[in-house]
């Protein structure tokens, strides 16, 4: 969707924008369906990229403690409790720039198969790949591959200057070459215009193909970072990018994500409405907080929606 479109729709009431989403989310998805992931660091810290957002950062002062890249049975035990507790999909994250072709990489092939040998989708974030890479986890049977662009390509560099806005999409497009789907979106509050954000919406809805699924994270603002001090993006504001997310990018699943935690349930409903229909799911996720279990299936009871078991296929 072009930026004048985009720009045009965000300009309308936001219930005339609001009901706009909904009756394109309502023609490609089920209307009381949310997707449940659920996300786990299987290798925190010491990451040479300086993204001014992250606390897993070298370059950052942080209180966050390294960890080494987990074991194999440790990843499945915790699939398998993340299904057990109604995830459908297990996101895995590792703090790299991008993993060399050793046998760290050898297991998260492992780790990969192992959870979709529980039947469940796997998704991982291990930074920029090389095409073979993309191959192996293909083979293991990968369901998609995270890797946002968190802002728009011309504020891109006032956020990380360790790689560039094109490192992004040349990634995306080595995952989608290989067969696998992309999960690919951004972060609200990193001290962007609205007109970042929309174009951050324009270029996701250009890709080809457009993502599988589109987090839209608000920015958990973390003491040592330097985004620390950010202002909070609005609740309103959220589920305006949302429901333009959504209009962009009709069959994408739109996940709300990092910052839902100091969200109230009527902001997160509002979001759902405009055409979100995924969470991350369990009480932590990479680096930050997020709501407990408990909470958000009582949520979700609330408003009516349940949990979807729709699996994407496998591309191995």
């Amino acid at each position: 969707m072009h930026y004048d479109e985009l720009e045009r729709l965000y300009e309308l009431p936001l219930f005339e924008l609001l009901q706009k989403a909904r009756s394109v989310h309502e023609k490609h998805w089920p209307a009381h369906e949310v997707q449940l992931c659920t996300l786990l660091s299987i290798k925190t810290g010491k990451c040479p990229e300086n993204c001014s957002y992250c606390s897993q950062s070298v370059h950052s002062d942080t209180a966050l403690e390294a960890t080494p890249l987990m074991d194999v049975e440790e990843v499945r035990r915790s699939a398998h409790a993340a299904k057990a507790a109604g995830a459908s999909r297990f996101c895995m994250g590792a703090g790299w720039r991008q993993p060399k072709d050793d046998a760290e990489f050898a297991q998260v092939c492992d780790m990969i198969r192992e959870v979709r040998a529980l039947d469940m989708e796997a998704c991982v974030t291990l930074g920029m790949i090389t095409p073979p890479q993309a191959e192996r986890m293909a083979e293991a049977g990968l369901t998609s591959y995270n890797h946002n662009i968190d802002t728009s390509p011309e504020f891109y560099d006032q956020v990380v200057t360790t790689r560039t806005f094109d490192d992004r999409l040349d990634t995306l497009r080595v995952v989608s070459d290989a067969g696998i789907k992309t999960c690919a979106g951004g972060i609200l509050g990193l001290g962007e215009k609205v007109m970042d954000r929309l174009r951050m919406i324009e270029v996701l809805s250009s890709l080809a193909p457009q993502p599988e699924s589109v987090p839209i994270n608000r920015l958990v603002p973390i003491p040592g970072t330097p985004l620390a001090d950010q202002p909070r993006v609005d609740d309103i504001e959220v589920a305006r990018i949302i429901a333009l997310a959504r209009l962009a990018m009709p069959t994408s699943r739109v996940r709300l994500s990092a910052g839902r935690e100091d969200m109230s349930e009527e902001a997160q409903a509002l979001c759902f409405f405009a055409g979100a229909n995924s969470i991350f799911y369990g009480s932590q996720l990479l680096t930050t907080d997020n709501p407990e279990e408990d909470k958000d299936m009582a949520m979700l009871a609330r408003l009516g929606l349940e949990p979807s078991r729709e699996l994407s296929p496998t591309t191995s």
